[in-house]
């Protein structure tokens, strides 16, 4: 296998998805292992950094890529492994945003509303017990926390030229901000373009579903993962994301109202089970009642994403792709 590496320069960060020439160009098959920057590009490393000081929004989320996948063409289907995340640094840095979080008023829910008081945690990292440790401002109070490594961002350029902030979440992926995205995950998304230019970034340390107040543990991230491609020919590409990891397929839907975020990925989960199964849509409608679950991904981003998912052990049969994702776990199992 090819092992690509690349660690960005800060002067190499990209803040969208579309619209940025390809970095690099990688094989199907290949091994990439990457270095991604936390969400607010390093610039917060301590409880006196405050947002509204520190951070510029249009300069959130910045991306490691985007990289060109050869013989990649619409139509296609982009497979991501995730091998291995690990954190770079040994803390992780959360914030109250102002008129940013589900719990506060914002741009989108605008009231009268003062924002709220700016703080900052900053999470220590114990590698050798896997731990974070929350350490409240106004208590004595400190709590470990299991690292949860996931990745925010991973995305491809969006259909019909368009170009949308590294923030965001749609069809294309982007800022889905779910814990599902973990290690052992393998994400399928659909190439809208030539090359699929697709890119990673935005680590979490660990984060609740939701994300609610906006952030999670914040940190960079030491990413290993696998590339594959499964062209048009041998199987229709998904609508939206989807993954797949060793007990459950999930799909991931983004829109707003939050309701509709649910309705997409519901409706691309019976599709899925359609296909996989032979079953008319009625029939898979009425298997996934009885059988998925709707986790939160995130309830703060310009969309919301939901996630629908169902467990392998309820429904035997369910191998996409003919069975890609265990093929790619044992690749996974010699690149460790």
């Amino acid at each position: 296998m090819d092992v690509v590496e690349f660690r960005p320069e800060p002067s190499q960060y990209v803040y969208t998805f579309g619209g940025a020439a390809p970095v690099r160009e990688v094989d199907p098959g290949s091994v990439m292992r990457l270095w991604c920057d936390d969400a607010f590009g390093g610039t917060i490393s301590s409880t006196s950094d405050l947002a509204s000081a520190n951070l510029r929004m249009g300069f959130l989320n910045p991306q490691t890529g985007p990289f060109s996948v050869r013989g990649a063409e619409p139509g296609d289907t982009l497979v991501l492994h995730l091998v291995d995340l690990t954190p770079a640094r040994d803390w992780g840095a959360s914030t109250l945003v102002p008129f940013f979080g589900g719990l506060t008023g914002t741009d989108r829910t605008a009231l009268l509303n003062e924002p709220l008081e700016e703080r900052t945690w900053i999470y220590e990292v114990d590698r050798a017990r896997s731990t974070v440790t929350f350490s409240a401002q106004r208590a004595d109070l400190a709590i470990d926390l299991p690292l949860a490594p996931m990745l925010g961002t991973v995305g491809v350029a969006p259909a019909l030229g368009e170009v949308r902030s590294s923030l965001t979440p749609d069809a294309f992926g982007g800022n889905m901000d779910t814990p599902e995205m973990r290690a052992g995950a393998t994400c399928y998304l659909p190439v809208n373009t030539p090359g699929a230019i697709f890119s990673v970034g935005d680590g979490h340390y660990r984060q609740g579903e939701g994300e609610a107040c906006g952030t999670a543990v914040e940190g960079a991230m030491d990413v290993t993962l696998l590339v594959d491609l499964v062209k048009a020919s041998a199987a229709t590409a998904p609508a939206w994301p989807r993954l797949e990891n060793d007990d459950e397929i999930l799909v991931v839907g983004s829109s707003r109202p939050l309701e509709d975020a649910w309705r997409i990925s519901q409706v691309e989960m019976i599709t899925w089970l359609s296909g996989l199964l032979g079953l008319d849509r009625l029939d898979a409608y009425q298997l996934l009642t009885q059988t998925a679950l709707a986790p939160l991904a995130n309830v703060v981003d310009t969309n919301y994403s939901a996630v629908t998912k169902v467990s392998k052990a309820l429904v035997p049969g369910l191998r996409p792709f003919d069975g890609l994702h265990a093929d790619l776990r044992a690749r996974a199992a010699s690149v460790i």
